[in-house]
């Protein structure tokens, strides 16, 4: 059995995908899980591309000690310091640095001839080399590159000190037959690929990713890069749990191994919905909501008979439990204590304290409190960024008036301290609640999307609310979770403009005002 190492890119090419803008607190988050989860290497971020991305890198770098963590750089120097001083402090520094080498990227883009290609490859690896063990090099669009070039460039940076080769489906284009080809001939055509390890990186825009990533480990790569429910930019990358379950399940065919838990991936998919906005499709394998449904008549009676007839994945084995939460009004802070460690999430005990009031105040409205709703309100503690100046939204109403109107009353404190009550008239609950928002606010907003989802089930469930914004040309995304939908609705709103005040965005735009 070979073991296939897991490369996890979500905080960084999941991140990439329009509209998701983690910041620090949340991607320390998702670090965090990715580490229970058992992921041997976290692609934390791109330090060079922004100040913001540079403390997240440094942050999950000086916390995580389980997983190695690696960080993004261009064939830059410049790009190569900046990652050097953001992981200096990890256990074992590692880099990864690319270049394109495909004859489109490297007419149009690079405007570089091959030979300009390698040498800038070569000498970036060897600088990389003075800074860090482990440097991965990867060809951008590898799989339309010519593939005597490939080999070529592979010798020379494996010769500067790569240790690791990533050979990338960049934008989603070959075929399994194809992509595992490409690594067959690099594995027979290179002749120190003996010191390297061989890496798959797969877009989704084909439908391809994971059956691509699996072609490639079959033809000699052993690691994958891949990403928590798939996400990435444009149709995303190879799903992390697709290929894990794969393996796992497909046992008898695939002789491959990983050192993933495979129990916490329902959990680990849970938490990058929640912090990014992005929605798990209904039908999603592995951890979709329907992924363990069976409706049809014929298959509940096979079901019924015995679970392998139409059940090939136990919902338990990624983490996905029946067995409801016995917590409710009447019980103690320690039943709650036991069950928040059961998550493996650490909590101070100012944490705690909060989140157990939260917890009993839901019970006044909810009669049985699933792990769901328990893990929704332990994030939004953990992800909270009350210590910065931002909106606080104190009271509103919604009233609807004779004449098909409704009227949206507000109250909310500005960041400079400021109370301002508002009230203006809409079509609806919805619209009249942001219109009347969006005209306290000092920043320009428009919304771009508006969803509304219930965590778990049941009529008592919680609502939570996902917005996208446009806010001073920016987009950023807000979460609102309340028992009353328009209350979930409004903390979205008011959620993804703190955001932006949180940002990096709205720093620089206060520096070249006061400058």
């Amino acid at each position: 059995m070979t073991n296939i190492k897991i490369f996890d890119t979500t905080l960084r090419d999941g991140e990439q995908s329009p509209g998701v803008n983690l910041n620090k607190k949340e991607k320390l988050e998702i670090a965090k899980q990715l580490e229970r989860l058992g992921v041997d290497v976290i692609e934390a971020g791109f330090p060079a591309s922004s100040e913001g991305d540079f403390q997240a890198v440094k942050l999950i770098a000086d916390t995580i000690t389980n997983s190695t963590v690696t960080a993004l750089a261009r064939t830059k120097k410049h790009d190569i310091d900046r990652a050097y001083e953001a992981l200096r402090n990890t256990p074992n520094p590692r880099i990864h640095i690319f270049l394109a080498t495909s004859p489109i990227h490297r007419e149009f883009k690079l405007k570089m001839d091959k030979q300009k290609v390698i040498d800038t490859s070569v000498e970036m690896v060897k600088y990389s080399k003075t800074k860090f063990n482990e440097v991965e090099w990867s060809a951008e669009d590898a799989s339309r590159t010519e593939l005597p070039f490939l080999a070529e460039i592979i010798e020379a940076v494996i010769d500067a000190g790569a240790t690791i080769i990533n050979l990338p489906d960049t934008v989603g284009y070959t075929t399994p037959k194809e992509y595992g080809e490409m690594f067959k001939y690099v594995s027979e055509n290179v002749p120190n690929i003996s010191k390297a390890i061989l890496s798959t990186h797969c877009h989704n825009d084909l439908g391809m990713a994971v059956a691509n990533s699996v072609a490639g480990i079959e033809n000699g790569a052993t690691q994958i890069e891949c990403s928590i429910n798939g996400i990435g930019e444009r149709a995303g990358n190879a799903a992390l749990e697709e290929i894990a379950v794969a393996l796992h399940i497909r046992g008898d065919f695939y002789p491959y191994t990983t050192t993933l838990n495979l129990q916490e991936i329902k959990r680990s998919s849970d938490i990058v919905a929640k912090l990014t906005g992005m929605a798990v499709q209904p039908n999603k394998a592995i951890i979709g909501r329907n992924a363990y449904a069976h409706e049809a008549g014929i298959h509940q009676d096979g079901m019924l008979k015995n679970v392998e007839t139409y059940e090939i994945i136990s919902p338990a084995l990624v983490g996905v439990s029946a067995e409801p939460l016995f917590l409710g009004k009447h019980s103690g802070r320690h039943a709650f204590k036991d069950k928040v460690k059961s998550f493996n999430v650490e909590l101070t005990e100012e944490e705690l304290s909060l989140a157990f009031k939260n917890f009993k105040e839901l019970t006044d409205h909810k009669k049985e409190v699933t792990d769901d709703d328990l893990y929704s309100i332990i994030m939004e503690i953990k992800t909270d960024a009350s210590n910065i100046e931002r909106y606080v939204l104190e009271n509103f109403e919604v009233n609807y008036e004779q004449d098909g109107q409704t009227k949206a009353h507000i109250d909310v404190v500005t960041p400079a301290g400021k109370q301002i009550s508002h009230e203006v008239t809409g079509s609806g609950s919805v619209e009249a609640l942001y219109k009347a928002i969006q005209e306290i606010l000092a920043e320009t907003t428009n919304l771009l999307d508006y969803q509304l989802s219930s965590v778990g089930g049941g009529k008592d469930a919680l609502a939570e609310s996902r917005v996208q914004l446009n806010i001073n040309g920016q987009q950023f995304s807000g979460r609102g979770t309340a028992q009353d939908v328009l209350a979930a609705s409004a903390n979205a709103y008011i959620n993804a403009v703190n955001r932006y005040l949180m940002s990096e965005q709205a720093v620089t735009a206060t520096e070249s005002v006061n400058a």
